[in-house]
């Protein structure tokens, strides 16, 4: 029996979240929607490389919890709980950063142009909230133990 390693699993699962929301925001707003561009400041082909910047490192992101993830479930440590709480942590972490501090505080791009921002902003926030909420709830619930092997 060995022990399993709830924080490992949930930084891993954590990273993967925070690349998920990412990836979704840059392919779905960014890409197919056109609504905004990571920096929206400056002209459409520095907003273009900002977009391109933010996908290499979300890749990264995503590559290097996947294989901490793999490795932690090679060694039969995985808490697959602590996992799945970890990663609705990070995914919410990612939505709730970037609608404050990324939106708000630095306004370096907004979720679209040319409407009431206000139910934009309260939808975007409020979503990476619950997801907080959700992965605090269940990490919360994962229980230290052992799993065979």
């Amino acid at each position: 029996m060995r022990a399993v390693d709830r924080r490992a699993s949930a930084l891993a699962a954590g990273i993967i979240g925070v690349a998920v929301v990412a990836a979704v925001d840059e392919i779905v707003f960014h890409q197919v929607l056109g609504w905004h561009h990571f920096y929206d400041r400056s002209t459409p082909a520095v907003g273009l490389l900002s977009d391109g910047l933010l996908h290499a490192a979300e890749l990264l992101a995503l590559v290097g919890g996947f294989f901490w993830f793999a490795d932690l479930r090679r060694r039969g440590v995985l808490a697959p709980r602590a996992a799945w709480g970890g990663f609705l942590l990070g995914a919410g972490a990612f939505q709730v950063f970037d609608g404050v501090v990324d939106h708000k505080v630095l306004r370096l791009h907004q979720i679209r142009y040319g409407v009431p921002l206000l139910p934009y902003d309260v939808f975007w926030i409020a979503g990476g909230a619950a997801l907080l909420l959700l992965g605090a709830v269940v990490l919360g619930r994962a229980r230290p133990g052992t799993t065979s092997g």
